[in-house]
């Protein structure tokens, strides 16, 4: 008990000393767990994702890139398929097709065109406001609001993707008329509108609206413009009706499907429809693909298990290293402690005491670090993946 006292009173005499040392120690505890806390959770949430989407179809090509368009509305932009895909799962009575199309964006988020079904399907719950029921509105992910400081009766512009692109594609202004409770998934990070209004945007669907009105005919002005109509920016209940799409639906663009079997048998008779290499639309699952990211972007753990151990072991040589030196210094003080009538075992006693004291200190540092990451790794994660997407 005596020898715990005076190394506590050692301690507080060199605080500058015992601090540096007690957080340096902590550090170095707390970076391999902190590391594989958000290492495992990230693998969690990777595959979490995946194994939540059964089956994905879209046009044949990178089946990652088709993957993380659909699941994490990355900037990869696999070909479209048509709606015509969907209609031919819905035509086969096994499976609900929900379309994604997320070819657009606004103010650096993902502009996600779909169907109410997806948001049945991802379980996804409105915080404020309502959900999507008009050609226009779009409701936004939990991030999306906390980042613009927007909400329920702002208004989001949608972003050309090529400025040169002026064939069709206008910014369309739509009202935020929900936003999303927070899921820590990509959702987070999107703006969902209906799929038409991803039609409006993309230029396959406008409204029209006469350039010059009966009533400027009858005050005798004459047109200025060399059209019959022009395009709408913005999309309101006095020029709603007058919305429409050219062609067929059949031939519009979607950048996925995301396809929800009925049962296990469904799923492989979906998928053997699709085995055929020459067919332009594939099927696959999403979670083999994740799974097969997921084992590349972790093969470099191991060496980086190996690489936090070697630095490891090295940081704490130093710490061992700056103890000794320190006992070294004091060897006048141990040597007039000795002739004070300390034993060696009391001596040794209180240099152990300092040594275990420092110790603890920062293991409870480190586990109060560790346990603080534990408590949001998940959101930390979402958020880092979002940047990645």
């Amino acid at each position: 008990m005596n020898a715990l006292y005076l190394a506590f009173a050692y301690l507080r005499y060199h605080w500058a000393r015992s601090l540096i040392l007690t957080l340096v120690a902590a550090l170095i505890l707390f970076v391999p767990v902190a590391t594989q806390i958000l290492l495992s959770t990230s693998e969690r949430s990777l595959l979490a994702r995946g194994d939540a989407t059964p089956l994905l179809l879209g046009s044949r090509g990178s089946q990652l890139d088709l993957t993380m368009a659909a699941l994490y509305f990355s900037d990869e932009k696999p070909d479209p398929v048509t709606m015509e895909a969907v209609e031919s799962v819905w035509d086969s009575g096994l499976g609900i097709p929900i379309p994604v199309h997320t070819a657009f964006a606004s103010s650096g988020f993902r502009i996600v065109g779909t169907t109410l079904d997806y948001f049945d399907f991802r379980n996804l719950q409105i915080a404020y406001g309502r959900g999507l029921s008009v050609l226009g509105d779009a409701v936004i992910g939990a991030d999306v609001a906390a980042t613009l400081g927007k909400g329920v009766g702002d208004t989001l512009v949608s972003s050309p993707e090529n400025l040169f692109d002026l064939d069709g594609v206008y910014p369309l202004e739509m009202p935020i008329v929900g936003v999303l409770a927070a899921t820590n998934t990509p959702d987070d990070q999107a703006i969902f509108v209906d799929i038409k209004t991803a039609w409006v945007i993309q230029g396959i669907g406008h409204g029209h609206e006469d350039v010059v009105t009966v009533a400027e005919i009858a005050a005798g002005s004459e047109a200025v413009a060399n059209a019959a109509v022009v395009q709408y920016q913005r999309i309101t209940p006095e020029n709603i009706d007058t919305f429409h799409f050219h062609g067929s639906q059949d031939d519009f663009p979607t950048s996925a499907v995301i396809v929800v079997p009925n049962d296990t048998r469904a799923a492989t008779i979906l998928k053997g429809r699709y085995l055929d290499g020459e067919n332009p639309v594939q099927l696959i699952e999403p979670a083999g693909v994740i799974q097969g990211l997921v084992d590349r972007i972790f093969r470099i753990k191991s060496l980086l298990d190996a690489v936090t151990t070697i630095i490891a072991i090295a940081a704490f040589a130093a710490i061992g290293l700056a103890v000794f030196l320190s006992y070294r210094l004091r060897a006048r003080e141990i040597a007039t402690a000795v002739k004070l009538g300390a034993r060696k075992g009391m001596v040794l006693r209180l240099l152990s005491a300092e040594t275990i004291t420092l110790l603890s200190i920062s293991i409870i540092i480190a586990a109060i670090g560790a346990s603080l990451v534990a408590q949001n790794a998940e959101s930390w994660v979402g958020w880092l993946l979002s940047l990645g997407a």
